[in-house]
């Protein structure tokens, strides 16, 4: 996530967003152990370099997401670090997230659906997901959670939060998928985020990373301000490797906005190889569904036959070099 693109997507163009655009969700169950009977079946480098096996994107060959919290649009596009990240990216003007509160949107990035998770409570999904398309071809996954108790031998960490507070089951969307959480061998991929550093250092990030601060550093329990001085203390120094960002796309996007009305429009920067590394903006429609679809088409994962299968990829990446 170099020059050619695929005829339907839109021109890259420094134009102003579109007006309201309504979040898309899922209607409410009481049962939150779902199956998965009626959302049908799959369909169809980093320094230094990786000593895994690396199955080669269309696109990219890694996808590293750092979800922020509950931040409007307006506010973050006016922040000082975010203005200076947006001169070494990709700005998509028009991102929403799909529905309030957090956790259903965590799992929409996950499941393609929010599966009837209406709520920050536990919840308990038997459903297929971008894990098991990951696994389908071979592309190697970790979830890297600040402050996790878990991980490793000591396995999955299943309850609602650590005694500390800092880490919550609700961002976390491995949990929810019964596959992962009842797996052993997928719980040990799910882990600490202090082993993030070392695995950059030893060469073994895997090539799909997904990342979550704590409830400190993503904005949640704090401000944008605390969470945009975390976020530049913990990539700048990365980006000053000239290969840290080599064939790799970086997505930092927030799950919602702060009003429950309206538009739930948020903020998600692209960096990295596929769009370059000068400023320029998106302003085409959307979502969380668009993300878990734009790594979908990388690999040629196929789809989870939900909202991920209708949703629009990025457009306008650059080809892998």
């Amino acid at each position: 996530m170099l020059c050619l693109v695929a005829a339907h997507h839109l021109q890259v163009t420094p134009v102003q967003a579109t007006p309201l655009l309504l979040a898309r969700d899922e209607g409410q169950t009481s049962d939150l152990s779902l199956n998965d009977e009626a959302a049908g079946a799959v369909q169809g480098a980093v320094s230094p370099p990786s000593t895994t096996n690396t199955v080669p994107g269309k696109y990219f060959d890694r996808v590293m997401i750092i979800n922020f919290e509950n931040t409007n649009y307006a506010d973050v596009s006016a922040h000082p670090y975010w203005q200076s990240l947006a001169k070494r990216g990709r700005v998509l003007s028009n991102y929403n997230g799909v529905t309030h509160p957090s956790q259903p949107n965590y799992v929409a990035q996950l499941f393609g659906s929010t599966k009837g998770v209406w709520f920050d409570f536990d919840s308990n999904v038997k459903s297929q997901n971008l894990v098991d398309l990951l696994e389908n071809k071979g592309v190697s996954w970790k979830g890297y959670m600040e402050a996790y108790p878990g991980g490793g031998e000591q396995g999955c960490f299943t309850k609602s939060s650590s005694e500390d507070g800092l880490y919550r089951r609700k961002h976390n969307p491995f949990m929810t998928a019964e596959n992962i959480r009842e797996n052993p061998a997928r719980c040990a991929k799910i882990v600490n985020a202090d082993e993030f550093e070392r695995d950059l250092t030893a060469g073994t990030l895997p090539q799909f990373i997904y990342y979550t601060p704590d409830m400190n550093n993503d904005g949640h329990d704090t401000t944008l301000d605390y969470a945009s001085d975390w976020l530049k203390g913990f990539l700048e120094p990365k980006l000053e490797r000239p290969d840290f960002l080599r064939n790799t796309l970086l997505v930092l996007t927030f799950d919602e906005n702060g009003k429950w009305l309206g538009r739930n429009w948020v903020m998600t920067l692209l960096m990295g190889d596929p769009v370059g590394r000068t400023s320029s903006q998106d302003n085409a429609k959307y979502d969380h569904y668009s993300l878990l679809r734009t790594v979908e088409d990388n690999w040629d994962l196929g789809s989870l036959g939900r909202h991920d299968a209708e949703a629009a990829a990025f457009g306008n990446l650059n080809l892998r070099s």
